[in-house]
């Protein structure tokens, strides 16, 4: 009972950081550019940037660290809600575009497209972009999770079917004829519920949205895997075949979870957008759907917490080593993981728990291992 109100006492401190910080550099950009406390531009950027990847990161934690389904396909959730809430922006420019067609974006007109396509209908109401934003990340991850979980895939065949679909939606969105700007993606965005995204006050808001985000996710996920439902989530994880011997659906749990995480990417993705000021196809690359991966493993597999640390130190680290040293960072993140791996399973956060055991109570460290017992003794 104590330690769970410990636990419990812990989330809230995680979320109220996540949202202090947030709070912190939103008020702090908004400060006059000559004082010693303002935050400049850039990082109220990258501060949102981490925030949402730390979200995504949170989402492949709670499908892998606590029902053991390795997804390297989340990237493509994440994508899907960009392109989304990049619709409903785009649908916003009107005649400002280069080429000023109230209705159709300048890509369109530029490929000569004489009307809009009926998917894009209705992308000119926040509300049902929001909608959007939700339902086609969770249908998709409900469609494919219905299909695969029923056939009993799992392990390694798993994880490769999701990075397949990942490849495969960033192929289809490459083309041109899929209308929605090829190679180029979606971008040069005007505003957002009419406000202009160019402004440090709408820029600040982002932030405090993403951090809100990102806190209330944290809480809902904490709250989930304590429940009974995340405990039958572990028992999957740990050993599924007798977990269904003992009757549980276990697809059912394992495509509910699933459909929840990858609603949680398309929320991540589409905070992204209008802070990063792009969407394309690069978004769907396997390669991010890994990374992502990663990040969750240097944290700390199955901690929540430590999924959020380890998204923010690793493209903290990333941001610093290519500005400085572009040709070394791929092998400084495939040697982390490696490290980490190897070293360090239960990630930063299992590390400073086994610090923080020997530090409060250093004699256990000293006492020596028992010998077993000889026969007779």
């Amino acid at each position: 009972m104590i330690s769970e109100r410990l636990g419990l006492l812990r989330s809230f401190v995680a979320a109220a950081i996540v949202l202090a910080i947030g709070v912190a550099v939103a008020v702090f950009s908004l400060l006059p550019a000559d004082s010693a406390l303002h935050v400049p531009g850039y990082v109220v950027t990258l501060t949102g940037k981490y925030l949402c990847y730390a979200l995504l990161a949170l989402s492949v934690d709670l499908v892998w660290g606590y029902v053991g389904i390795l997804s390297l396909g989340h990237g493509a959730f994440f994508a899907l809600g960009g392109y989304a809430m990049g619709m409903y922006l785009m649908r916003q420019i009107g005649t400002r575009g280069v080429y000023g067609d109230p209705i159709l974006p300048d890509f369109m007109v530029f490929l000569n497209w004489q009307e809009l396509p009926w998917y894009w209908h209705g992308f000119d109401s926040f509300l049902f972009a929001a909608l959007m934003i939700v339902l086609v990340p969770g249908v998709l991850a409900f469609v494919f999770g219905y299909l695969a979980f029923r056939s009993r895939v799992t392990g390694v065949y798993l994880s490769i079917i999701t990075q397949a679909l990942t490849y495969a939606l960033m192929l289809a969105f490459f083309r041109n004829d899929m209308g929605f700007g090829g190679n180029n993606g979606l971008t040069d965005f005007k505003d957002l519920l009419g406000f202009n995204l160019q402004s440090n006050g709408t820029r600040a808001g982002l932030v405090i949205a993403s951090a809100a985000a990102l806190a209330a996710f944290l809480l809902a996920c904490r709250h989930l895997t304590r429940s009974r439902f995340g405990k039958v989530l572990v028992a999957i994880r740990d050993a599924e075949s007798r977990t269904r011997f003992l009757g549980y659906r276990v697809e059912r749990y394992k495509l509910a979870v699933f459909t929840f995480s990858a609603v949680m990417a398309g929320i991540a993705g589409a905070l992204y957008v209008p802070q990063i000021g792009i969407i394309n196809p690069g978004e769907f690359e396997p390669a991010n759907s890994i990374e992502a991966v990663v990040w969750v493993a240097v944290g700390g597999r199955g901690t929540l917490v430590g999924a959020i640390i380890g998204a923010v130190l690793v493209n903290l680290a990333k941001t610093i080593l290519t500005g400085a040293f572009p040709e070394i960072w791929l092998f400084v993140l495939g040697g982390l993981f490696v490290v980490v791996t190897l070293f360090m399973p239960r990630g930063l956060i299992g590390l400073w728990s086994i610090m923080a055991r020997r530090w409060r109570r250093p004699e256990v460290a000293a006492v020596p291992a028992l010998k077993p017992m000889e026969a007779g003794e």
